[in-house]
């Protein structure tokens, strides 16, 4: 009898066993077929011009304002941002036209891709890109921006292929799938016109969507505290009215994003890109102030 039971038990982990690996595959399948094609959008097309001066503002918003250097490496030739043995190699690619870049083959068609929509040329899920920031951008400034990207000095920098394993699969594509910029993005409703530039929060409020500002400080800008950060973006101080900058001015604001220090002497955080964000003009610097200035100083009491 004894036996019996015994062989019932084999038997029965046998099973639960096997139904554990199935259920493994299943979703090792299911989240790599998720992260290597993305659901089917139009991609909102432009045209990148030519010119001289609309190739200047590309550079401009490539690396003042949407701070792509600041993945992709300073001079555009890609870096692995994560390489991690429990999830895989994630890389910012070689954006130029050198040997290992993505340059020399990609259209405008698919630069809009995969920079408004979070898609690859190849159809994947792009994991880590804030396409949901970079959707705001206006057409013209896309074509901009495409233009100085298609110019940017061709270099040689052969990188590793993005290799997801198990569980990141699970994590990437499944769990936070929700999460990846494609899942986010209204695809019928990218792009426009922009404000008119000037130094109003109308235009400040633009350059904070295509500067990723709400990636760190979040949705209301009312801050992201260290809880949050563990699953993230880093944690990110309250620009709201309610938090320090309520006691700053505009003189404040322009001399803390040029020098990386506050009006009091504390030193921007490092994963704050400051460098970057402080070489944006007086003008637009003016404007980003112009809309903090607007946003509401109960939200933070709310959070």
């Amino acid at each position: 009898m004894m036996k019996r039971i015994l062989k019932w038990i084999g038997i029965g982990l046998g099973a639960l066993l096997a139904l554990l690996i199935v259920a493994v595959i299943a979703t090792y399948l299911t989240g790599s077929n998720r992260l290597a094609k993305a659901p089917d959008v139009t991609v909102a097309v432009v045209t990148a011009p030519t010119d001289s001066d609309s190739v200047a503002y590309g550079e401009h918003l490539a690396k003042h304002i949407s701070a792509c250097s600041d993945c992709h490496g300073e001079n555009l030739s890609g870096k692995v941002f994560l390489d991690d043995p429990t999830i895989g190699m994630i890389v910012a690619p070689n954006l130029t036209a050198g040997n290992g870049g993505v340059g020399a083959d990609y259209s405008d068609e698919d630069w809009a891709g995969a920079i408004r929509h979070g898609i690859g040329a190849d159809g994947r899920t792009l994991t880590l890109m804030p396409s949901n920031a970079y959707a705001h951008l206006s057409d013209e400034d896309l074509g901009a921006l495409i233009a100085y990207l298609k110019s940017a000095p061709p270099l040689d920098n052969e990188l590793p292929q993005r290799a997801i394993s198990f569980p990141g699969t699970l994590i990437f594509g499944l769990l936070a799938y929700g999460d990846h910029a494609v899942s986010k993005i209204n695809h019928a409703n990218v792009g426009g016109e922009k404000p008119e530039q000037g130094a109003t929060a109308e235009y400040g409020e633009y350059l904070a969507l295509i500067g990723s500002c709400h990636e760190c400080h979040g949705a209301d800008l009312a801050g992201r505290s260290l809880e949050e950060a563990r699953n993230g973006p880093p944690a990110a101080p309250n620009l709201t009215q309610s938090g320090e900058l309520g006691t700053w001015d505009e003189t404040d604001f322009i001399a803390s994003m040029r020098s990386g220090s506050t009006p009091s002497g504390r030193p921007l955080s490092d994963e704050m890109p400051w460098r970057e964000y402080g070489q944006m003009s007086d003008v637009e610097l003016a404007a980003l102030w112009a809309y903090l200035t607007t946003l509401d100083p109960a939200i933070a009491a709310r959070q």
